[in-house]
């Protein structure tokens, strides 16, 4: 016997459902290059106690006496030389990266994407899915290798989001990628790529992962073994000598070694003079790959000797990029679509 249809009264309200939505999700950027936009920015990230470790009592007015009234206006210029027509350059390429993907796994799949500080906000999107129907969310933190300082901050900023929801969606999350096959083969393809567009042969690949403290691989944070096998993997699809190096650290305090610009000044005097730089902890170019690396990390390295420095730029949302992060979402979708 079949069931009768499930019958609403007249003023029940509208409610849609059924629909998945995947939610890319990436770090963030001020709205301008100028100093405002960049106090503001900073303020949010800097605030963050996943980020900054440091016990708030201690912690805040070193942020709001010293670094948010001296550090805006030099970052803003830093962020002046980058800046793009779409915006910051983190910007356009994860907005890219989510457009490249509109309609990848169906009608019925809504694709969005967020930054997790800034504008754009995660339960900003998480909403604008919801109202479309969305009652199972994929959340996709675009970092490779995990940190809690990075993916875990996402799904803190996602579960606040659904914390004032009555009716919450089914939430999964991307795990972290940084040894996948699929990701290994775009970053190992994106390299040779860029190596064969050069005018010379280097001698070695840098790799350049964003720093963390020291203490947090002590306090059991996998970000550093994470980014040591993203490196060894690496090596062994190109069969090219590379060497891993973390930069953009900042205090006093020891962070992970070795460090990116300790390595291209001393590299040089090592017989090293000519060699390509890769940032395959970065999902999208931004201010740290672009500025602090392209440009600074150049200039370091030619100042001590180097004659030949080539900047490979991230996957962004090249069509290897693409594929290589529809596959891995696709795999997370299973029994959802």
């Amino acid at each position: 016997m079949t069931a009768a249809p499930l019958r609403l009264p007249p003023d029940h309200p509208q409610v849609r459902a059924g629909r998945v939505g995947v939610l890319l999700v990436n770090l963030g950027s001020p709205d301008a290059p100028d100093t405002a936009s960049v106090r503001r920015f900073l303020g949010e990230f800097l605030s963050d106690p996943r980020v900054i470790e440091i016990p708030g009592i201690i912690w805040k007015p070193i942020l709001n006496l010293f670094i948010l009234t001296t550090r805006p206006q030099k970052t803003a210029k830093n962020y002046a030389k980058v800046w793009t027509p779409g915006g910051s350059p983190i910007t356009a390429y994860t907005r890219a990266q989510s457009d490249a993907l509109q309609g990848a796994f169906g009608p019925d799949v809504v694709v969005d994407w967020a930054m997790r500080y800034g504008t754009r906000s995660i339960a900003e999107r998480m909403q604008a899915m919801k109202d479309q129907g969305c009652d199972r969310i994929l959340l996709a933190p675009l970092y490779p290798q995990y940190s809690a300082a990075t993916n875990a901050t996402v799904v803190d900023a996602a579960n606040a989001a659904l914390a004032g929801w009555r009716w919450q969606p089914a939430l999964r999350t991307l795990p972290p990628y940084y040894d996948s096959a699929d990701h290994i083969d775009a970053l190992a393809a994106s390299i040779r790529e860029g190596v064969a567009g050069l005018d010379f042969e280097p001698q070695l690949i840098v790799t350049s992962f964003h720093g963390m403290p020291r203490r947090t691989l002590e306090q059991g944070d996998p970000y550093h073994c994470h980014c040591q096998k993203t490196g060894r993997l690496l090596q062994e699809a190109l069969q090219i000598p590379l060497k891993v190096t973390f930069q953009s650290r900042f205090g006093r305090a020891e962070w992970l070694q070795p460090y990116t610009d300790g390595t291209l000044r001393t590299l040089p005097g090592e017989g090293i003079r000519r060699i390509a730089v890769a940032c395959p902890g970065f999902a999208a170019d931004c201010l740290e790959t672009l500025e602090e690396i392209s440009m600074e990390g150049r200039e370091t390295f030619m100042a001590a000797g180097g004659t030949h420095f080539g900047y490979i730029p991230c996957l962004n949302a090249a069509p290897g990029s693409v594929e290589m992060l529809k596959t891995l979402l696709a795999t997370e979708l299973a029994g959802w679509i």
